[in-house]
């Protein structure tokens, strides 16, 4: 593990860019972005665009210091950048830590939430990963229930490949997403936190982990998570909001930090000029940053 990105992603100031559409939400992300779905004829074709646009805002020089990570598809991993591997490029051109999103999409719901499908081929990409210099994973499930026995599931399923991840020496970002439509989202995320602990304080102390978890609904409500010696840094999705409301909502949670995609690119368009493109970028970062740094 390199301990410079260890110790930027502990005591860094700024926040985490997720730039990890998958092939699921590659056509919304670039119809979002401008670019409809006769710009291209093929998936080849989609994700040469999508890598176009990730290496846009990567190259842009509002995206600098204020990042502290960036998670990437696994497709991207072995893209390059101006002819170096995107993880390379990030770390040793922008001093970006490289993080990679492993799981393979939601399996169907059931008792009100959504595991992680299978990932049979999950060892060779770990394997992968650390050939491509990666400093750690994300893995995401969804929570649209309160009652403790899925959401026991849920968690148990994050840790279980979190501790897989960990033994790649690479650091797992444990995501079990609470849906913000959920009408019990408070109670929701009190179950959550108490199996989030519970995990946690079984892990050995060379265990550390990360969590990226939804804004919670009562204010501070996830600052013992934050505080736990085998957490490294817990980090807020932008889970629906819009860029505003989840920067105002983040600025009231002191200690998280943004992991924001779609809220991350809002308001970037192809069509736009380098200039225009960059000052966009520019301000969508300050405000994503100024919030995570309350």
């Amino acid at each position: 593990m390199n301990q410079k990105q260890l110790e930027q992603m502990k005591n860094g100031k700024g926040f985490i860019a997720a730039l990890d559409q998958s092939g699921g939400s590659t056509p919304k992300a670039l119809k979002a972005y401008g670019v409809a779905e006769d710009a291209y004829k093929n998936e080849e074709e989609m994700f040469d665009l999508i890598h176009a646009m990730r290496t846009r805002i990567i190259k842009s020089k509002s995206f600098d210091e204020r990042i502290l990570g960036a998670i990437l598809f696994e497709q991207t991993m072995d893209r390059t950048i101006d002819g170096k591997k995107t993880g390379d490029f990030l770390w040793e051109e922008k001093h970006v830590v490289p993080f990679l999103k492993i799981d393979k999409g939601l399996a169907d719901e059931k008792d009100g939430v959504q595991l992680m499908k299978d990932m049979p081929s999950l060892d060779d990409l770990l394997k992968h990963a650390v050939e491509r210099h990666i400093f750690g994973t994300k893995e995401r499930s969804v929570i649209k229930t309160a009652a403790p026995g899925p959401i026991k599931a849920v968690v148990a399923q994050q840790f279980e490949i979190g501790k897989k991840v960990l033994s790649y020496g690479l650091v797992p970002i444990i995501e079990p997403e609470v849906d913000i439509h959920l009408a019990e989202k408070k109670e929701a995320e009190a179950v959550l936190k108490e199996e989030i602990l519970r995990e946690l304080d079984a892990l050995a102390e060379n265990q550390n982990v990360m969590l990226k978890l939804t804004i919670p609904t009562v204010n501070d409500f996830y600052k013992e998570l934050i505080a736990h010696p085998r957490v490294i840094r817990v980090v807020a999705l932008s889970g629906g909001y819009s860029r505003e409301d989840a920067n105002e909502l983040l600025a009231q949670n002191p200690g998280l930090i943004a992991s924001f995609s779609r809220a991350l690119a809002e308001g970037l368009f192809a069509q736009q000029s380098d200039e225009e493109f960059n000052e966009i970028l520019g301000k969508s970062i300050e405000g994503i940053y100024e919030a995570s740094i309350k």
